[in-house]
């Protein structure tokens, strides 16, 4: 049985423990793992589907046509919070640990199944390079969004800024004392 047939079988464990490896990267990481709601946890809810999308999209072959959109949800989400570039794109190399020790509990899986899972690995290799991409791309748009309010002035009027609830909240302390 070749190595795609073997993880197609594995689909559901290996995205399983790919979702919860990328979700302990999160402070809250029990909250994404138990709130299954997608309006309650939405980054919890994203992460999952984005990951099943691409563990699907680099199962089906070399091209990697469909790793964009899922791609492109994750790291979007990523590059906005408060990782490093290692940090947000680290989960795409976790996934090759994962395969691995996946196939080595298989006593079905050979030595001749375990010398394609370099053909696999090549694509993990190509969808992380791909991820940089889209990181860095999501980055310059930030920094030149900030440019951009420096330049029209707009940062002086949100700069120490409360949004309603935190305004309400100090008018509350207020009042009681």
């Amino acid at each position: 049985m070749g190595i795609e047939k073997k993880l197609a079988e594995k689909k559901d464990r290996i995205v399983r423990r790919w979702v919860d490896q990328l979700l302990d990267t999160y402070g809250a990481g029990n909250f994404f793992k138990k709130q299954k709601d997608k309006f309650a946890n939405p980054v919890g809810s994203t992460l999952s589907v984005g990951l099943k999308d691409l563990y699907a999209a680099i199962l089906e072959g070399p091209d990697l046509e469909n790793i964009h959109k899922p791609l492109d949800d994750i790291i979007r989400m990523r590059a906005v919070q408060d990782f490093t570039p290692s940090q947000a794109v680290s989960f795409i190399y976790q996934l090759k640990v994962i395969v691995k020790e996946e196939l080595s509990k298989d006593k079905e899986v050979d030595a001749a199944d375990m010398g394609q899972l370099s053909e696999f690995e090549s694509r993990i290799d190509r969808v992380s390079l791909r991820a940089f991409d889209i990181y860095m791309e999501c980055r310059e748009r930030l920094y030149q969004v900030k440019i951009n309010e420096m330049r029209s002035g707009r940062h002086i009027i949100t700069e120490g800024a409360k949004c309603p609830s935190a305004m309400l909240r100090e008018s509350k302390k207020r009042v009681n004392g």
